[in-house]
C-alpha cells in the first residue's frame, strides 16, 4: 500500500487511545446517521462528481490567474491586490493574438458557471459529513476537516461573489477584484491539500465500484452503497425516486445550459440573445455606437463641458509637453483595426476602431521603443480604481494599439469615451481607458 493510500486510510480512521474523550453525540435529527436516507449517496457518487468538477475548477483557476496577469500588475499603478504577488508575473502580457484576454476571461466565466450545478450536487452528496461527531478523530482527519472548511468556504465565496459581479450588483463593502484574487489563493491551497487527502479514497472507490459501472444501473437495478465499507452510505436507505444516472443527467443538463448561456455573451456572439445571465452581454441596437458599455459618462461624472471643443490631450515625455486638440489628432495619420473589448464580467464585443497609433503619440513625446518605455494613461474620470492605467512597451508599440477617435466609421459616443479612448489588443476592457486627458511616457 502506498503512502498516499495510508494517508487516505488515516483520514477515515476511528478514535484511538490517544484521542481525548469527546462529548456525547446528540442522538437527534441530522446528527443521527439514519437521518440521511437517500439511496444515491455514497463514496462513488461523491468521487464521480468531484472528478467531473476538478477539470472545470482547474480551468477556472488557471484562466483566472492568467486574466489577472493581463493587468500587468508589476508596472505603474496597475496592481489592485496589495502588491505581494507582483513578482509572480515575470512577463509582460502579450498583445497578440488580439482575442487572448477575451479567451481567458470567457473560459474563466464559462467554467465557473458550468461548475455551479456540479458543486451544489457534490455538497449535497457530502452534507452528512457536516454533522460528523466527534468533529476531529485524528491529526489526519483534522487536516481533512480543515481543508474542507477552507475549500467550501472559499469556493462559495468565489462563486457567489463572481455571479453577483457578473450581474453588476455589488452590495458588499469591498473591492471585488482583490477579494476574488485572495479567495482564489486560499481556494487553490485548500484544493491541493484536499486532493492529497482524498485522491487515494477516490482511487479505492473506483477500483471497488468501477469508474462508470454505476451509470449503467437504472432505478430498478441501482445498488445502494454498503455502509460497512462506505462512510457516506445510508444505514436506513429510503426507496429510490431517481437513479444516480438520472441525478447526474439532470446536473449535466444544468451545467450545459449555464455553459451555453454564458458562452452567448462572449465566445458565441451569434447566440448573444440567450445570454440571460449577462446584462452587458445583450445586444443594444444596430447603430455604430450601439454596443456594450460598462460605465456611462453620466455615471462617472463626465460632462459635455469637459469633452467639448476645449478638450486637449497632453503628452508628456522626454521633451516639452505636447498639447493636441481633437482636430490635431484627426489630422494625423489614421489607422483602422477590428479589435475586441473584453470585460472582467465575461462579455466580449468586437468593433472596428479608427484613430492614431500609440506609437506615433510616443514619437511626438520624444520616446522611442528603445529602453522599454511605459505610458501612464489618465482619464477625465475623477477617482475609481481604473481612472488610470499603465501600458507596457509592447502595448505601446503594437501596430494595432490606437488612441481611438471613431468606432464603426462614426465618432465615439460620450459613453464610449469621446473625445478619445485607448484601444489595445488583448487588454482587459477597464484598461482601455476612456475620456483620455493625459499620457505620460517614461522609461521602465
Amino acid at each position: 500500500m502506498s503512502r498516499l493510500e495510508d494517508l487516505g486510510d488515516a483520514v477515515g480512521e476511528t478514535e484511538d487511545a490517544r484521542t481525548p474523550p469527546a462529548p456525547p453525540v446528540p442522538d437527534i435529527g441530522p446528527f443521527k446517521r439514519d437521518f440521511w436516507r437517500s439511496p444515491l449517496r455514497g463514496e462513488w457518487l461523491t468521487s464521480f462528481l468531484g472528478s467531473t468538477l476538478l477539470p472545470l475548477v482547474i480551468v477556472g483557476a488557471l484562466t483566472g490567474f492568467l486574466s489577472h496577469a493581463a493587468y500587468n500588475p508589476g508596472i505603474g499603478s496597475n496592481d489592485v491586490s496589495g502588491g505581494f504577488e507582483v513578482d509572480l508575473y515575470f512577463f509582460d502580457w502579450p498583445t497578440q493574438p488580439a482575442w487572448l484576454y477575451s479567451l481567458t476571461q470567457s473560459l474563466h466565466l464559462i467554467a465557473g458557471f458550468a461548475a455551479i450545478p456540479i458543486l451544489l450536487a457534490k455538497l449535497w452528496s457530502v452534507i452528512p459529513r457536516l454533522f460528523e461527531r466527534p468533529p476531529v478523530r485524528s491529526v489526519a482527519h483534522g487536516l481533512e476537516r480543515l481543508s474542507v472548511l477552507l475549500l467550501v468556504g472559499s469556493a462559495l465565496f468565489l462563486f457567489v461573489t463572481g455571479v453577483i459581479n457578473v450581474q453588476y450588483w455589488l452590495p458588499f463593502g469591498f473591492s471585488f477584484v482583490p477579494a476574488h484574487y485572495y479567495a482564489a489563493i486560499v481556494f487553490v491551497g485548500a484544493l491541493a491539500l484536499h486532493l492529497v487527502l482524498k485522491l487515494p479514497i477516490v482511487a479505492r472507490t473506483f477500483r471497488r465500484e468501477g469508474a462508470f459501472r454505476p451509470l449503467g444501473e437504472g432505478i430498478a437495478r441501482m445498488r445502494v452503497a454498503d455502509p460497512k465499507v462506505d462512510s457516506l452510505a445510508p444505514t436506513n436507505p429510503a426507496a429510490p425516486t431517481i437513479s444516480r444516472r438520472g441525478l447526474l443527467g439532470a446536473v449535466g443538463l444544468g451545467s450545459l445550459g449555464l455553459l451555453t448561456m454564458t458562452a452567448g455573451s462572449n465566445l458565441l456572439g451569434s447566440i448573444r440573445g440567450i445570454a440571460l445571465l449577462s446584462p452587458r452581454g445583450q445586444s443594444y441596437g444596430d447603430g455604430p455606437n450601439d454596443f456594450q458599455i460598462n460605465k456611462t459618462a453620466a455615471l462617472v461624472g463626465i460632462t459635455p463641458e469637459q469633452t467639448g471643443d476645449s478638450w486637449r490631450l497632453t503628452l508628456k515625455g522626454d521633451g516639452e509637453d505636447v498639447t493636441l486638440s481633437r482636430s490635431d489628432l484627426l489630422a494625423m495619420p489614421q489607422h483602422t483595426e477590428h479589435l475586441p473589448i473584453a470585460c472582467v464580467e465575461g462579455w466580449t464585443t468586437w468593433q472596428t476602431w479608427t484613430g492614431v497609433r500609440l506609437a506615433d503619440l510616443a514619437g511626438l513625446a520624444g520616446v522611442g521603443a528603445d529602453g522599454d518605455p511605459e505610458v501612464l494613461v489618465e482619464s477625465l474620470q475623477e477617482g475609481g480604481a481604473f481612472a488610470q492605467a499603465t501600458l507596457a512597451s509592447n502595448q505601446i508599440f503594437d501596430d494595432d494599439s490606437l488612441l481611438a477617435l471613431k468606432v464603426n466609421g462614426a465618432d465615439l459616443s460620450p459613453d464610449h469615451g469621446y473625445p478619445a479612448r485607448v484601444i489595445v489588443p488583448a487588454l482587459p476592457g477597464v484598461h482601455n481607458t476612456k475620456w483620455v486627458k493625459r499620457m505620460t511616457f517614461s522609461q521602465a
